[in-house]
């Protein structure tokens, strides 16, 4: 059996088994292929189609292992891996934190906020951090910055340190402990959050690999909008005068649009749509 047909017998498996995708991978496909590139040791990003070599019968057995963990654990992929990639970076990543996906990795990626900064920008805040996938990945794109990385989970946060020190950012990103801004320092030239977001009805249908992430990343109440009123009610106070903050809110613009109807906004293009990630200055906010 060569990659290629492992993958398949994979996918197949994936399929037939009615696992949920969404954290990592939008497809039994794109799962398959992780899982068992992941198994044989291969980067992530190798092109399945040229290994033709007949797979060995113990990395055939450690896919398949890790195929059947999978699927009857129900546990993401990330989580089985201890790993997760976002747009082409890789993280440590385990159940104290939410895997990330956040779509405003591609709004840092693809520079789309850089036409509202001031081009001496030299601080952010990546709040409700999680992980510090965001954060890691502002440092990144923006050497000069340095960038605060907040969050209310302790659990959280040990992670988000693990992954600083993973890419040797040590000097410009701090995780730190805070409920909401409690114990933000200064003014910043961006914010940016993926915050708790999920309506209640939507958690309650959540497919059982969700169940596995912290409910505290998660649920956004009843609208989902929880979090996000006191985000947008105190954010003013700890931006720069020209600052802007970059929101994900997901599925609920709805729901957004209920709770902040006169709210000026500009929507961000990502690969999941044009109403997923908003785009505020500080201006908007405070009238």
């Amino acid at each position: 059996m060569t990659p290629a047909e492992l993958i398949r017998h994979c996918s197949q498996a994936l399929t037939q088994a009615g696992v949920a995708f969404g954290q990592g991978t939008l497809s039994a496909n794109d799962e398959a292929a992780w899982l068992v590139l992941w198994a044989l040791k291969w980067p992530l990003d190798t092109d399945t189609d040229t290994l033709t070599f007949q797979v060995s019968g113990q990395d055939k057995q450690a896919a398949l292992d890790l195929l059947a963990k999978r699927i009857e654990s129900r546990q993401p992929l990330a989580y089985l891996t201890g790993e997760a990639w976002l747009q082409g970076i890789s993280f440590h990543v385990d159940e104290r934190c939410l895997i990330p996906r956040s779509l405003i990795a591609e709004v840092i990626a693809h520079g789309s906020i850089d036409p509202w900064l001031n081009p001496d920008s030299t601080h952010a805040l990546d709040l409700c951090t999680g992980g510090g996938s965001l954060a890691v990945l502002l440092a990144l794109a923006y050497p000069q910055w340095h960038v605060d990385a907040l969050d209310i989970s302790a659990d959280a946060l040990a992670v988000a340190q693990i992954n600083i020190e993973r890419h040797g950012l040590q000097d410009r990103v701090f995780a730190k402990w805070s409920d909401g801004f409690l114990h933000a320092d200064g003014k910043y030239d961006l914010i940016v959050c993926n915050p708790p977001y999920v309506n209640a009805q939507s958690m309650s249908a959540l497919p059982a690999e969700f169940l596995h992430e912290p409910e505290l990343a998660l649920s956004g109440g009843k609208d989902g909008m929880d979090f996000i009123r006191g985000l947008l009610q105190h954010a003013p106070a700890f931006m720069t005068d020209d600052g802007i903050l970059v929101l994900e809110i997901g599925h609920e613009i709805e729901h957004f649009c209920t709770a902040f109807p006169s709210l000026e906004v500009t929507y961000l293009s990502t690969s999941a749509g044009d109403e997923q990630v908003l785009l505020i200055t500080k201006q908007a906010l405070l009238s």
